[in-house]
């Protein structure tokens, strides 16, 4: 929150966040064309448009309906059409056909969203006293999900545009880093013992539910890379023949490579001796010293296993990047979400905020002393506790100040679409 906004008071810094946030989202999916924002590659990505008019549908779902007396919904119909997942509401339009709703388009989507800000704002102005803190708690759920899709529209809409085969640029490019070449791998040392992790909720105005309780857990000796892997370091893992190689890949991960010919990373493409990528400003050169991404679980383990190392656990990331602070290449709305080199920190671990998630070789499952949270809202997280992985730490499409240190993503081991990388790790 600026200076500006310090004098003002709780529910006006709720509404500032809150129209922040919203203007975010839209400044993503302005520069595409209607004829873009309604294509879906694949089951797992969204129409832009979708992702627009879902994080609508979610403040009237759990907010406007529920507590503000006399809310006249916008289109009925958008009950149904933008339920991405929330059984206890009520049935979903199929996922694989979204990008079959032409109707409505991006302008009434658009209509639906200042008809969601301003029904918003006469809530969270007028609502009583003792209604607000459970306002106020869902709001911030709310913008937190918005985030989130902030980063899946960016994912997305990449995965779209790099099917067409003209390559079209949806930002500008951003500005060339400094680029001194990255620093040799080092390792930093940690004693591990009984330690503890999770949310402290005294420390966080904010934390999804998935991040808690707090516990402890034993870690051996261990030691994390200090950095993450490089372009470079990954192509020498390609050349020395690590996609044919089967003793370097766990079962359902080779199963996937000959079922889908991967032989590098998701956007490479090479043209003679040269390899390039597709990124958000189109087509460009691999650049050898920035950090290897969109690359599934399996691919990493790989890489690890070929390197002689491992993946980090969650518990031992996180109470590495604990020490740290949260700074780091977060997404620039208008500018393409692009890993950068490793910028000249002097902290001991870098890259652990931004640039590109880090998978772990850690299930997504429940803490000890998880409970889902009771009604539609406890959907959010708990349900999905099976057969994924959890990553750490953000990417380049990830909205500044969203993520912590406890931040728990998770995907399916052979998604690749998001900006997901690795660190290293081995036992001390």
């Amino acid at each position: 929150m600026s200076d500006a906004n310090a004098n003002l008071s709780g529910r006006e810094k709720l509404s500032c966040a809150f129209g922040a946030v919203r203007a975010v989202s839209e400044a993503l999916a302005a520069p595409l064309s209607a004829e873009a924002q309604t294509i879906q590659s694949m089951t797992d990505a969204s129409p832009a448009k979708g992702h627009l008019a879902h994080t609508s549908w979610f403040y009237e779902t759990f907010l406007l309906k529920p507590f503000f007396t006399g809310y006249e919904p916008f289109d009925q119909s958008f009950e149904y059409l933008f339920n991405s997942y929330y059984n206890a509401v009520g049935a979903q339009y199929p996922r694989d056909q979204r990008g079959m709703i032409t109707t409505p388009g991006v302008d009434e989507v658009l209509a639906y969203r200042a008809h969601i800000d301003k029904s918003m704002r006469h809530l969270m102005g007028d609502v009583s006293d003792n209604t607000y803190p459970r306002i106020q708690k869902l709001v911030r759920i709310g913008l937190n999900h918005e985030q989130q899709h902030q980063e899946l529209l960016c994912t997305d809409i990449k995965h779209g545009l790099s099917i067409d085969p003209n390559a079209p640029a949806a930002y500008d490019a951003p500005n060339a880093p400094r680029d001194d070449g990255a620093p040799s791998l080092d390792w930093i040392r940690f004693d591990g013992g009984l330690i503890e992790t999770g949310v402290n909720w005294e420390l966080e105005e904010f934390a999804f539910d998935n991040e808690g309780p707090r516990h402890k857990t034993w870690a051996e000796p261990f030691r994390l890379a200090n950095r993450l892997v490089t372009n470079g370091e990954y192509l020498e893992f390609m050349i020395d023949g690590g996609y044919t190689a089967p003793s370097l890949w766990l079962s359902d991960g080779w199963a996937k490579v000959n079922q889908d010919g991967w032989c590098a990373p998701l956007y490479w493409e090479q043209e003679g001796d040269t390899w390039l990528q597709f990124t958000l400003h189109g087509r460009a050169s691999v650049n050898p010293n920035a950090p290897v991404t969109h690359i599934s679980f399996y691919e990493a383990a790989a890489y690890a296993a070929w390197a002689g190392k491992r993946l980090p656990r969650e518990d031992e990331w996180e109470v590495a990047a604990s020490e740290h602070s949260i700074e780091g290449n977060f997404l620039n709305p208008g500018t393409s979400p692009n890993p950068s080199v490793v910028n000249g920190s002097s902290a001991p671990l870098r890259q652990l905020f931004g640039d590109c998630w880090e998978w772990t070789q850690s299930s997504y499952s429940p803490y000890p002393g998880y409970r889902t949270p009771p009604g539609a809202v406890g959907e959010y997280n708990g349900k999905f506790m099976a057969n994924q992985m959890v990553l750490r730490g953000g990417s380049c499409a990830t909205p500044q100040g969203h993520v912590r240190a406890s931040y728990r993503n998770f995907f399916y081991p052979h998604q690749r679409w998001q900006f997901s990388g690795i660190r290293l790790a081995e036992d001390a």
